[in-house]
């Protein structure tokens, strides 16, 4: 059995970009180029102090403006999570953002509880429940779901959910769930500002080290074996469908979380935030940056938003068409996103198990 396992870490790695075995053939100059600078830390910190420093050239509108993008980018990193690792095509991200929104929203109207250790938690957890059902359903069953029928799934489930929720009285139909009180700690209460921003800031850095230990791990191996060859995931003796659903559920938890943080900022939820149009939004988000590397979720969030910030305030007739036409010149020119631009293919993908060196060095000692 160990013998076994250890020709699936050897096997998949080599297929999908990761550290070579050298017994296989790697020349020297392979290795020191595997093991030479990698850019991803370096692009993440560029961001990382961007984003703290933000407040404080910003003035206080753009810095609600940011506020919201960052939500966003949380919301994206869950995306990213499903369908740039795992390969699922879910058109129905929103649904688990909206409705923890609409949770927190029900328990800040009906029960008076803002609590932020008691509203956040409910709202990754509905988020993580939605998306086990939904999961369960379109991804357990007795045969292997298709790319296609996922997709059409998550794409229905969002729409019935934005058809429920603007034909429900209680959750206040077109109109949703208007003057939510503010999330709370104690006698403080987080309203918009340099506050919510930078709590929201250092949740979007805890999650974003999950997700980066997640991929990195041995789940994340499987993972990127999945997306590249499912088959031959399957026939290494891993439950392929098994996996797509944990992923999937945690890639709910996340934009649960993102969707409760959504709801208290904005002060109200409404029924696109289950909708087709938010689904679709994010999917923008993750093409423009680049899939599979998190941090392209997070810059294509930002800049897409930004841009259309822009765009909006000076072209105000046309610059959905303009938006449009950027974000399918960069799809067509830039297939792996705006981040191929810095980041290598191997480095996209990542690297697991042993580096080279050192398996040389264990091939060296072995009897």
């Amino acid at each position: 059995m160990s013998k076994s396992m250890g020709a699936v870490k050897q096997a998949i790695p080599a297929e999908i970009g990761g550290y070579m075995d050298v017994a296989m053939g790697s020349s020297g100059a392979a290795v020191e180029a595997v093991s030479g600078r990698k850019v991803l830390p370096i692009v993440e910190g560029v961001v990382l102090v961007a984003a703290l420093i933000a407040p404080l050239v910003l003035q206080d509108y753009l810095t609600v403006f940011a506020t919201r993008v960052i939500i966003l980018a949380l919301f994206a990193l869950s995306f990213d999570l499903v369908w740039g690792y795992a390969g699922i095509m879910s058109f129905g991200q929103a649904l688990f953002f909206g409705s923890a929104g609409y949770g927190v929203a029900l328990l800040a109207r009906d029960l008076d509880i803002t609590n932020i250790f008691l509203v956040l938690p409910a709202g990754t957890l509905i988020g993580l429940t939605f998306a086990l059902l939904l999961g369960g359903f379109l991804l357990l069953g007795r045969h292997p779901s298709s790319v296609i029928f996922v997709s059409l799934g998550t794409l229905t489930g969002s729409y019935a959910a934005d058809r429920l929720a603007r034909g429900w009285y209680y959750l206040g139909g077109q109109n949703g769930i208007p003057s939510i009180a503010p999330m709370s700690l104690g006698g403080y209460e987080f309203t918009e500002g340099p506050a919510f921003y930078y709590l929201v800031l250092g949740i979007l850095v805890v999650v974003y080290l999950f997700c980066r230990f997640l991929v990195r791990s041995q789940f994340g191996l499987a993972l990127a074996g999945l997306r590249e060859n499912e088959q031959r995931i399957a026939f290494f003796g891993y439950k392929a469908q098994h996996l797509k659903a944990i992923i999937f559920a945690i890639g709910g938890a996340i934009a649960g979380l993102a969707g409760s943080l959504y709801a208290f900022h904005e002060g109200f939820v409404w029924p696109n935030m289950v909708g087709v149009v938010v689904s679709t939004q994010v999917v923008l988000y993750v093409l423009f940056g680049g899939s599979g590397t998190l941090i392209g979720a997070v810059i294509g969030t930002i800049i897409v938003e930004g841009v259309s910030f822009w765009l909006s305030d000076n072209y105000r007739d046309i610059w959905p068409i303009i938006l449009g036409v950027l974000l399918l010149l960069v799809i067509l020119f830039r297939p792996l996103g705006l981040i191929s631009f810095v980041l290598g293919e191997r480095e996209r993908v990542g690297s697991f198990g042993a580096k080279p060196r050192a398996r040389a060095k264990e091939k060296r000692n072995a009897p």
